[in-house]
């Protein structure tokens, strides 16, 4: 491949290759010189151009394939346009000639095409120039055109096309003859030539006017025509060219109109041609006028769909503004259509027709208008409405008669109802919340227009407003409640009147059906409202036979309806419901049989109307309620229903007697029953299957039935992939909702509500807009098939194969078209009990029953109907499956082998390979693996067979199954496969579609097949991947939709495994085109891929869609494609696109993508996607149609225009409304930008700090001036937030104030740099305040906005705390006060919602309390300073006063805080408590609501109980409110509104109990919540929950609580231990031991207490509190100090894993150096050791003892394993915890206790042993100094005298004096001075002895060596002062030998005169510390001192020398007197804190 890539043709290497991979190499340099020409130097072309000529002139004589011609034909014209043009006429007579030729064997052929092709390449790329040729070539390819063939055909209209598309009006002379060579072959018999012509003529009516002027009518009729009998492709190529003639008729192309004078079409005149193509189909005008009128036959459905595809294009082609100006006309018109006779003559008829009103409503409405034009075109049809009614009722009540026409007309205008209340619903629905204009607006009366029509007496219209206004209430949920009650109040007051009673019981139930997309839901009281009436309509129904049909059937859809509501509810009405479905059948088989005999036609159609109605709520029970299905419930359900089962028996003698009109009724019986029994367990039934299988089948199989009703289900039972295959059955697309009418199955598309009510309640199916639910007659069938799926595998085998056999036969009894329809029915029940018995893992049965099977499915693999041979091979694969038998799948695969080897026939060849195919899909490569030789080499062959492609079709789709299902086995035959799809890639002609689409399929599937090994380099991969490439470019060419979709999907597989050799840069704008298709399946492939590429390289994939939109820009060619790329880039066209489409799995893709670009670009590129936000954000409802846009685009345009060149100007003229988006973003959109805005806040808090700091923000601009920083943007990103949260629309209110609530949290402490003190946010306070308009959304907002700290003006924030204020009133107000319009927990929610939103802001106001209690008061002002400051201080608040605002709340605040509390500790009680639940519900919650109401409790409990956990810790538990606090709450709110239900008023508690109460309370929800913290709990909830623990342990009373209950503490702690093992953050951790540390202090106090109040004799009592006894020994599960322990042990290990001796004494650790820990595990550690070192003081004599060991160790290990050095000296925190902890331990009294006097000796020894041990190099000795220190000093002599210690502490010590570094050494003089001084001379005797001899060696040599720095000056300063302290702790007689040695060491300090001037600082230093020193020591011993002084005079006068040269100084510099003492009086090193 790699010698194909050269500018000429590699002619050496073509000829080596073999044949077959010719054409392939030739391809590829096409391909590569396609690529090369464009970019190459002009003068390398020029050079080479003649060779070129001739080489590719040569290709068009060598049978180029499809492919191949038309990259041929483009890169002659490209090279050509590029190079010099001389030769190109020479070139085009030969391409000429070639046409000319008349040899007509297929040999030639291709030939030809290649000419046919290069010809319109030529004119397409250089049109005029190419002059005056064209007459000829146009009349050479018009004779060509006469007698080709099909490919001929298509090929030379093409490039008709395409000549014309080069000439423009220049061909003008030519287009007559054009137009009338091509119009008759619109209805050619080939569709792929249709689809040609209709291109063809739609690229000539851009010109030639007269057609769309003269010859108008003929376009139309030839249209029409083009339709009947046509394929989808031809139905979109048709419409495309009729909506858009119309379209230019009515508004020519002004260039046009000016050179000739036009008669323009009026509107009126256009549309009544399109309606005659509507209503009477191709035969228009040329038959006689008397047999139109007469109105035979009907009209063909293509040309119905045809037509309305054509008013879309027609309507998108004039543009939204258009059909904003002229949508009354367009609405009267399209109504008019569905009333008109002809368009309804059968009920099937009129649903279609109907359907396709709606398809044209919706396409138009839905997507050209913006929501402002959406709202005046909903007006419009409002009028409509009630026009139609007001007719309607004219003709209802003029009871005379006079009117006959008038029933015609009321039938008429129910179709126009449907219509358009239909697409009325879609609006309001799509407009959510933004509708609510239309509904407040009196003057449309929307809902009064709406309700009116639930009067009409036509059903079809009553289910279409219904439906209507379930549509209104999902959209705006306020209006739920209030509608149910008018509904209600309506059927009672209209009872008397049929079409009230059913028109509003629709209207009820369709509401009831659209609460559960209300999430606030319906007040609990409505349900037992629908009951009643329901009950009353059921009883009343005897009453008066004029309404009892009415009633029965309004009752039972009322309680239908009110099951959708789930179990809450229908829980409290279920026994009456048992009660009801009992009475409605006969309670035994006598009182049936009584039955039979009684009763006249009606009173039966009434009883049979109610027991379908009864069955039917049954179904929606249990189907909507499966909690409450109990086996008892079940039992009692199905008394009933095997009654019904009895009855169906009955029926048909009773149809005998009483006449065929009970048929309908008695089918909706069967149909109720099917649908309830597929729903239950078939257990419950086994009894009935004998009885029920007869009747299923009967059904099935059309036993009683003389209509030929086929099933609906095939195609779902049938793999989604296998559509290809079903030619007619529809891919997926833009049409589907029209398209479903030509389907073959009965009665397919009719989809109506009118055919079964109870679907009006009922879920939408996913993907549809409103139920469709087919007619009775195909609804029954499908239920029968679908139960016989669930039965089959729980029936004997003796059954099945009786039942296989009755199939057989019946089959063999039906003939022709019946037969077909039998057939149908029963492989799609075959394939539903496969499908069961596949699920329920059982097998088909015995051998017989395999036979018959067998014989059943074989028969029909050679069926002439395409649908059933795929039904059967589908059948044959899950047989496989479910026998799965290798013997039984040899004996199928070898059958089809035999087959297909020697049959012919194409009907055997396709169903026999598709066989093949699938069964390997479901058996799998394993279990079909010693067949896959044969299948494969069979299917290769078949595919190659040219003669037929349906065969190819077939052998290729099965291919592509085999390929997916094997796997990996399928390696060895990739190459051959590769090579045969190439082939066919290269020769197949494209208009068999299907062949490429399964060419596709099969190379994806080996794409996947080869997987990652793609990668590789190898010769062979290489070739591989190279051919993927090329077939993926063939079919990115090709001209069918599908095919590019399956090239794109293929690309992105190859994407997937092999990243580097997709090419981006061509795929990208590739994609980018498609964005804009009009095929669905194109855009969701493109759109896919987009997502894949933005997953890995959103930056590269951004980019090239920019370069792609700048060439558009720059190239004169850009109208070809539509591309709306702007400056926003993809993204804007992505976010464009979310406004257009209405696909969920395509916008969650876009959703999707642009979070990913959002993701890894929103960073770097802030402004540009903050930008993109605000833009669809700033689109706000108030702005119609594009003027949002328009505004912006012209102040960023106006720089461009002066730049721009004279001819852009001119062509951006025409396009300019075409780039801009037409509609302004939908709210939906908005909603999705608003979530991107806080998307991108997060992102930038993950990247960097600095996006949130002012000053830096600017400082790193500054330097960086492209670099971007999201707090530069914060005025922006407040303004979107303030647009979205003031918006009409709920949805996208909520989204903004979500954001704001984010920018609050984020900003509130960014300060602003250039006023201190202050925080930017305070400059947007006004916009935050008016955003939290009242609603309860905002009240969270409201809590977060308070709490930053922000609101700097009290009257400001007086606004926000009055909306906080508002909304507690109406906590307050107590139930049943305001009328309400959602459900309980809706107000639940409401309440609970402000109950946080104030605990959020009290615990707020109380840490700024503290913080400002913490602080030191500012000092008090000068009164003449006060004026000016003035300004300053008004502004700041005062600390205290948020919680002034809150203090006056506090009392009724702190009632409801622990109310809520309560609340929440009953919900969480586990389900076996429920009985304890009080029956009425709690204060918040109603007991109906239980389980909603959970999870609101949940999200708001934590903030709560931190507030109330401060607030009992301030009020001393609530002391101030009295003990009788209960009954005030009960008389404060009256009996009725209580907001504690509290029962009989209780004695009133003691202050004690209540605080105990409140104890468990509180301690109750923190255990229960940190026992088990969901995963997804966030973090937040945990830190609240502790620190409210930690709140509450800090009150006095609290702490005594929990101090008498052991049990409890211990309890917590477990919990906390527990809740550190799964939570990691180190901010719970510091909490949780916080927690720890106020429960251990509180048990110490405790303990204190007792101990004091015992003291005297009875010491024996006070051990029984101690833990540990007599024994010692501790209980886990009942120790504090036990639980405590495993707490803190956990900790330390989890951060000093070194502590653990189990891990460093296992042979795999390394030992570890000592190393410093991160901040927060410092300070962890810190506080569990100080925790620890409490806990002996908890336990007697004895347990301390049982814990010593364990406490001594650990905190000599962390001593150990944290002391390290670090560079500025300083003490690490567990290291200074550690060292108080030893002297807490060691200091204290239990040491003095006899009984352990012995042990405690041995412990306190062996952990002195144990540090005295411990030395690693870089330990900070200092610490461990100190550490020895403390032993010798805090502990007496007995203990740490013993030899062996000893030695090892002066060891230490001398150690240090020896030390290098001089810090040490001043350090250690300080530690020995202690131990000098030590009380107990036995203990420091021998120190001294040891240590003090090498003391003053030190001191001797600082003479020689004076101090250079600070640090040793001091070392030597403390030195003398351990002298100094030996001196005065010697006695008198050794005084003089101990000054002998310190006078004159300091004598030898001082310098005299000369040198003292010129000595460094720190000698100078040591000379004035002697000096004062030997001043000092003179008159504290003045004997001993002369003694001195006298035995050496040398020293005396040394002394004197210094003491004047002092003096003289002293005098000289009178201001130095102060500075020298103060050396002495600081020693710069302090102990951080003191431990002696």
């Amino acid at each position: 491949m790699e010698l194909a890539h050269s500018l000429l043709l590699n002619e050496d290497a073509l000829a080596q290759i073999t044949e077959a991979k010719r054409p392939v190499f030739i391809f590829e340099w096409l391909r590569f010189l396609n690529k090369v020409l464009v970019a190459a130097n002009k003068v390398d072309v020029k050079e080479k151009q003649k060779k070129l000529v001739e080489q590719l002139t040569g290709l068009i004589s060598s049978n180029p394939g499809p492919p191949t011609r038309k990259l041929l034909a483009k890169n002659l014209a490209t090279l050509y346009s590029i190079g010099d043009t001389f030769t190109v006429f020479q070139t085009l007579d030969k391409c000429n000639d070639i046409i000319k030729n008349k040899d007509d064997t297929p040999a030639y052929l291709p030939t030809k095409l290649a000419a046919v092709a290069c010809v319109g390449a030529f004119y397409e790329r250089m049109g005029r120039m190419l002059g005056s040729s064209f007459p000829e070539t146009i009349n050479n390819l018009l004779k060509a055109l006469k007698n080709a063939e099909s490919q001929g055909r298509g090929e030379i209209l093409l490039s008709l096309q395409k000549v014309l598309s080069g000439l423009g009006g220049a061909a003008a002379s030519c287009h007559r003859d054009i137009y009338k060579n091509a119009r008759s072959l619109l209805t050619d018999r080939s569709m792929a030539v249709r689809c040609a012509v209709a291109k063809c003529l739609l690229e000539l009516q851009n010109e030639a006017v007269f057609m769309w002027t003269t010859e108008l009518e003929n376009v139309a009729t030839l249209c029409f025509k083009a339709l009947e009998g046509s394929t989808y492709g031809v139905r979109v190529a048709v419409s495309n060219l009729l909506g858009t003639v119309m379209a230019t008729a009515l508004m020519p192309k002004q260039a046009a109109v000016m050179r000739q004078n036009v008669k323009r079409a009026t509107l009126e005149e256009v549309l009544e041609l399109m309606a005659t193509g509507f209503l009477r189909g191709g035969s228009g005008f040329l038959k006689s006028g008397g047999e139109m009128l007469k109105g035979g036959g009907s009209v063909s459905r293509e040309v119905r769909v045809g037509v309305t595809q054509a008013y879309v294009v027609f309507v998108t082609t004039l543009g939204g503004q258009w059909l904003e100006r002229n949508f009354a006309t367009f609405l009267s018109h399209v109504l008019e259509l569905v009333a008109h006779p002809r368009a309804t003559q059968t009920h099937v008829e009129a649903v279609y027709s109907r359907r396709c009103v709606s398809f044209a409503l919706r396409a138009t409405l839905g997507g050209l208008l913006g929501e402002k034009a959406q709202i005046a075109a909903a007006k419009e049809i409002c009028q409509a409405i009630s026009k139609q009614m007001r007719a309607v009722e004219a003709v209802v009540s003029d009871s005379s008669g006079e009117n006959k026409g008038g029933a015609a007309d009321v039938s008429a205008s129910q179709h126009v109802m449907v219509c358009a209340l239909k697409e009325l619903g879609s609006l309001v629905q799509s407009l959510s919340a933004t509708a609510s204009p239309l509904i407040q607006e009196p003057s449309i009366g929307l809902l009064e227009t709406v309700t009116s029509v639930l009067l009409h007496p036509s059903m079809a219209a009553r289910l279409a407003a219904a439906w209507c206004l379930r549509c209104v209430a999902v959209a705006l949920p306020y209006q739920l409640t209030p509608l149910l009650d008018r509904c209600a109040e309506r059927i009672n007051t209209l009872k008397s009147s049929p079409e009230a009673v059913s028109g509003y019981s629709f209207a009820m139930a369709a509401l009831l059906g659209g609460v559960h997309q209300c999430p606030l839901g319906i007040p609990h009281s409505k349900g037992k409202m629908v009951v009643s009436i329901a009950e009353d309509l059921l009883r009343s129904a005897a009453q008066n036979s004029r309404l009892s049909l009415h009633r029965t059937q309004a009752g039972w859809l009322l309680l239908g309806a009110l099951m959708t509501l789930g179990s809450s509810l229908v829980r409290y009405h279920l026994p009456k419901m048992l009660l009801l479905w009992r009475n409605v059948f006969p309670r035994s088989q006598k009182e049936l049989e009584a039955e039979k005999a009684r009763g006249d036609s009606f009173t039966w159609q009434v009883t049979l109307e109610g027991r379908a109605g009864a069955l039917c709520a049954m179904r929606s029970f249990v189907a909507h309620c499966p909690e409450l299905l109990t086996e008892d419930v079940i039992r009692r359900l199905m008394t009933p229903i095997e009654c019904a089962m009895t009855m169906m028996s009955h029926i048909p003698a009773v149809i005998k007697v009483h006449g065929a009109h009970l048929k309908a009724s008695a089918a909706m019986v069967r149909l109720r029953l099917y649908d309830i029994l597929a729903l239950l367990p078939p257990k419950t039934y086994e009894g009935s299957f004998s009885a029920l299988l007869r009747e299923l089948v009967a059904e099935f199989t059309l036993t009683d039935n003389s209509a030929n009703t086929t099933t609906s289900l095939l195609r779902s039972l049938c793999h989604y992939d296998d559509s290809v295959l079903m030619g007619s059955w529809l891919q997926e697309t833009d049409h589907k909702s029209i398209e479903d009418q030509l389907q073959p199955n009965s009665a397919s598309g009719s989809g109506a509500l009118e055919h079964d009510p109870s679907s009006i309640y009922l879920r939408v199916p996913v993907g549809e807009a409103i139920p469709g639910p087919l007619p009775l007659g195909v609804s029954v069938i499908d239920a029968s098939v679908a139960l016989f799926g669930v039965v089959f595998p729980h029936v004997s085998f003796k059954h099945r194969l009786q039942m296989l056999d009755h199939f057989a036969e019946c089959i063999k009894q039906a003939k022709g078209v019946r037969q077909q329809a039998v057939q149908l029915n029963i492989f799609t029940a075959v394939l539903s009990a496969l499908k069961g018995l596949a699920e329920n893992k059982s097998t088909l049965g015995p051998e017989e029953v395999r036979k018959s099977a067998l014989a059943l499915v074989m028969g029909a693999l050679d069926n002439p109907n395409p649908i059933l041979r795929c039904a059967a091979g589908e059948a044959l694969g899950r047989m496989a499956q479910v026998v799965g038998e290798a013997t039984f799948i040899a004996s199928m695969a070898q059958h089809s082998f035999d087959k297909l080897k020697s049959a012919r026939d194409v009907v055997s060849r396709t169903g026999h390979s598709l066989a093949l195919g699938c069964l390997h899909r479901y058996v799998g490569g394993i279990g079909s693996g010693q067949h896959l030789k044969t299948s494969v080499s069979i299917l290769l062959a078949l595919a190659q067979d040219g003669t037929s492609h349906e065969v190819q079709t077939w052998a290729l789709h099965s291919l592509a199954l085999i390929v997916d299902s094997s796997g990996p086995m399928y390696r060895g035959y990739v190459e051959p496969t590769l090579s045969l799809v190439l082939t066919l890639l290269l020769t197949v002609p494209p208009s068999h579609t299907e062949v490429h689409q399964c060419l596709g399929r099969c190379l994806g599937a080996l794409i996947t097949t080869v997987g990652p090994e793609l990668q590789g380099n190898s010769a062979t991969i290489s070739t591989i991947r190279s051919s993927c490439l090329v077939g993926c470019a063939i079919m990115q060419d090709h001209s069918d939709s599908l095919v590019q979709a399956a090239a794109i999907s293929c690309l992105q597989q190859l994407h997937m495994f092999a990243p580097r050799h997709v090419n981006l840069s061509s795929l990208v704008p590739c994609l980018c085109v498609h964005l804009c298709s009009s095929h669905l399946l194109l855009r969701r492939a493109a759109v896919a891929c987009l997502r894949q590429l933005a997953q890995r390289e959103a930056a590269e994939v951004c980019a090239y869609a920019m370069s792609l939109a700048k060439k558009a820009g720059d190239s004169k060619e850009s109208t070809t494609i539509n591309l709306n790329i702007t400056e926003t880039g993809l993204e804007g066209v992505l976010f464009g696109m979310l406004d257009r489409e209405t696909d969920r799995k395509l916008c969650s893709d876009i959703h999707d993508t642009l979070g990913h670009m959002l993701s890894s670009l929103a960073v770097e590129k802030l402004s540009h996607w903050l930008k993109l936000c605000k833009d669809v954000l700033a689109a706000s409802t108030e702005v119609g149609g594009a003027m949002a846009f328009e505004v912006e685009k012209e102040e960023e345009d106006s720089e461009k225009k002066d730049e721009m060149d004279d001819d852009i100007m001119f062509t951006g003229l025409g396009e300019d409304d075409k780039s801009k988006p037409s509609v302004a973003p939908r709210w939906v959109t908005r909603v999705f930008a608003a979530d991107c805005l806080c998307r991108i806040i997060h992102l930038c808090e993950n990247a960097d700090k600095t996006h949130f700091d002012l000053a830096a923000a600017r400082t790193a601009k500054a330097k960086n001036p492209k670099g971007d920083l999201l707090v530069l943007h914060l005025s922006d990103l407040i303004r979107m937030a303030f647009m979205a949260a003031t918006d009409h629309s709920n949805q996208l209110r909520m989204a903004g104030l979500q954001a704001l609530e984010d920018i609050i949290k984020k900003f509130a402490s960014v300060p602003e740099p250039e006023f201190p003190g202050h925080v930017i946010l305070e400059q947007y306070q006004a916009n935050v305040n008016i955003s939290l308009t009242p609603p309860l959304s905002s009240i969270q907002v409201c809590s977060a906005w308070i709490g930053s700290g922000v609101v700097s003006d009290l009257n400001d924030l007086r606004r926000v705390h009055n909306l906080l204020v508002s909304s507690l009133d109406k906590v307050q107000a107590g139930r049943g006060s305001s009328s309400q319009l959602y459900s309980e927990s809706a107000t639940t929610m409401e309440k609970l919602a402000v109950l946080k939103a104030w605990a959020e802001v009290y615990v707020v106001a109380m840490k700024i309390k503290k913080e400002a209690e913490s602080r030191p008061a500012r000092p008090v002002r000068s009164s003449e300073d006060d004026d000016e400051d003035m300004g300053d201080e008004g502004d700041i608040l005062p600390p205290d006063s948020l919680i002034m605002l809150v203090q006056p709340e506090l009392p009724s605040l702190s009632r409801l805080w622990l109310a809520a509390l309560r609340d929440y500790a009953l919900l969480t009680l586990p389900p076996e408590f429920a009985s304890q639940l009080p029956p009425e519900g709690g204060a918040f919650y109603t007991p109906e609501t239980i389980d909603t109401a959970r999870l609101h409790y949940r999200n708001s409990w934590a903030p709560v109980l931190h507030a109330v956990a401060l607030w009992l810790s301030n009020t001393d538990f609530g002391a101030s409110e009295g003990p009788e606090e209960p009954q005030t709450a009960t008389s404060t709110t009256g009996p009725a509104g209580a907001v504690y239900p509290q029962g009989p008023p209780a004695p009133s508690k003691s202050h004690d109990e209540l605080v105990k109460d409140r104890m468990h309370l509180l301690l109750g929800i923190s255990i229960e919540f940190l026992c088990f913290p969901r995963p997804e709990e966030p973090i937040e909830r945990v830190m609240s929950c502790l620190q409210a623990l930690c709140t509450l342990l800090e009150s006095p009373r609290a702490r005594k609580h929990i101090a008498e209950d052991q049990l409890l503490a211990v309890e917590l702690l477990n919990v906390l231990h527990r809740l550190l093992l799964t939570r990691d953050p180190p901010s719970v951790q510091l909490q949780v031991t916080a927690v720890v540390q106020e429960t251990i202090r509180s048990a110490h106090d405790h303990l204190d207490q007792l101990r004091s109040s015992k003291d005297g004799g009875e010491k024996e009592s006070a051990c029984v509190v101690e833990e540990g006894g007599d024994t010692g020994e501790l209980q886990p599960g009942k120790s504090l100090v036990f639980a405590a322990m495993e707490l803190l042990v956990f900790l330390l290990v989890r951060h000093l894993p070194q502590v653990n001796t189990k891990a460093s004494d296992s042979p795999s650790h390394l030992p570890t150096k000592p190393q410093q820990l991160p901040e927060h595990s410092n300070r962890l550690v810190a506080v569990t050791v100080s925790i620890l070192a409490e806990l002996p003081a908890l336990c007697s004599p004895a347990g301390s003892m049982t814990i010593l060991p364990t406490v001594l160790f650990l905190i000599c290990g962390v001593l150990k394993e944290t002391a390290v050095k670090t560079p500025e000296g300083s003490v690490p925190l567990p290291v200074s915890a550690a060292l108080q902890g030893i002297k807490t331990i060691i200091t204290s009294p239990l040491g003095r206790v006899e009984k352990t006097q012995q042990q405690w000796t041995s412990l306190v020894r062996s952990s002195l042993a144990s540090v005295l041990e411990y030395s690693q190099p870089n330990m900070d000795v200092v610490s461990m100094l100190t550490a020895i220190t403390l032993f010798l000093v805090s502990a007496s002599a007995e203990l740490v005298g013993v030899t062996a210690l000893q030695k090892g502490c002066m060891e230490r010590f001398r150690n240090a004096l020896n030390s290098s570094d001089p810090w040490v050494q001043a350090r250690c003089y300080q530690l020995l001075l202690s131990v000098f001084q030590h009380s107990s001379r036995a203990l420091s005797t021998p120190y001294i002895h040891a240590l003090a001899p090498l003391l003053v060696e030190k001191l001797k040599g600082v003479e020689r060596a004076r101090p250079g720095t600070p640090a040793e000056l001091q070392a030597v300063q403390e030195g003398v002062k351990v002298l100094e302290g030996l001196v005065a702790l010697g006695e008198e007689q050794n005084r003089v030998q101990l000054l002998a040695l310190l006078v004159p060491t300091l004598i030898s300090y001082l310098l005299d005169e000369n040198a003292f001037s010129t000595a460094p600082p720190s000698s100078k230093g040591l000379h004035d510390f002697a000096l004062q020193n030997l001043m000092r020591i003179g008159p504290l011993y003045p004997a001993a001192f002369k003694t001195v002084m006298g035995a050496a005079p040398e020293l005396k006068t040394r002394l004197e020398t210094a003491i004047r040269a002092n003096q003289a100084s002293n005098k000289a510099k009178a201001a130095a007197r102060q500075a020298q003492p103060t050396v002495q009086a600081t020693p710069t090193i302090k102990l951080k804190t003191s431990f002696f």
